[in-house]
């Protein structure tokens, strides 16, 4: 009998892997981290389970209490590094994580009042306690681990995003944030279900750097790079807008 050989239908190419870009959605989407310090009594490591934001160029944001014990190492020796994984279920170390590595600076923290507390609601009732200080990580270099055979070392000034000429748009990002919650929900729900593969439910807009925007739902929270940077609140505009189409275009393809 003649073989009969049959093409079988080529699978689509895997998009190339990006650690930038891995690194920097990890990062985006951290609420919560791991926390080591050089221990103030004992010269040990210390970890220790923080809530995280980020700073407009990336560095991680912090908010601690002069009660805890991280914040008096932090005082003794401020350097610092913080851990952030994308837990799910199944082998923890098939998950990627960034470490990223620096010394921890006291900023101010009413200057990041709103990008805080959009991305970390439930500490509203506690920001502005006296002993609440913010600290932002000046990373020097980041490790990821992305998967197997997938580990780099980066450098800060290639991870960092660049925040110079974006001014305007960091002002108008808590306007941006009130007025994609109150009139474009649904623009929001779709770009987590269409966009990010995440389950269906009433994702909230929280935030925007010029490479990308951040939603979350319940504590989770995911990270959409923008077609191209935005420097203005109408290029973040013509982003949303484009990201509204194409993910209208993958659910309409099935």
């Amino acid at each position: 009998m003649t073989e009969l050989n049959v093409a079988q239908p080529s699978s689509p190419a895997a998009p190339a892997f990006d650690p930038v870009a891995s690194a920097r959605a990890l990062l985006r989407s951290a609420r919560r981290a791991s926390l080591a310090t050089v221990d103030a009594g004992t010269g040990r490591p210390y970890v220790s389970l923080v809530a995280m934001a980020t700073a407009p160029d990336g560095a991680p944001l912090l908010l601690v209490s002069d009660l805890a014990r991280h914040t008096r190492n932090l005082k003794a020796d401020p350097r610092a590094s913080v851990l952030c994984a994308d837990v799910g279920q199944g082998d923890p170390l098939a998950h990627p994580r960034v470490t990223l590595f620096g010394v921890c600076e006291a900023i101010d923290k009413e200057g990041h009042r709103a990008r805080w507390l959009a991305r970390q609601p439930e500490s509203g009732g506690y920001f502005d306690f006296d002993d609440f200080h913010m600290l932002r990580l000046s990373p020097e270099g980041a490790h990821l681990v992305a998967g197997f055979g997938r580990i780099v070392d980066l450098n800060w000034d290639r991870l960092r995003t660049e925040t110079s000429g974006a001014a305007s748009l960091l002002e108008a990002e808590a306007g941006i944030v009130e007025h994609m919650n109150e009139d474009h929900t649904d623009a929001t729900r779709l770009y987590a279900t269409a966009l990010l593969g995440a389950a269906d439910g009433a994702w909230r807009f929280e935030g925007c750097d010029p490479l990308g925007c951040e939603i979350g739902l319940a504590g989770e929270a995911r990270y959409l790079p923008f077609p191209s940077p935005a420097a203005t609140a109408g290029d973040v505009r013509k982003a949303l807008v484009a990201l509204v189409g194409e993910a209208r275009a993958k659910t309409a393809a099935g």
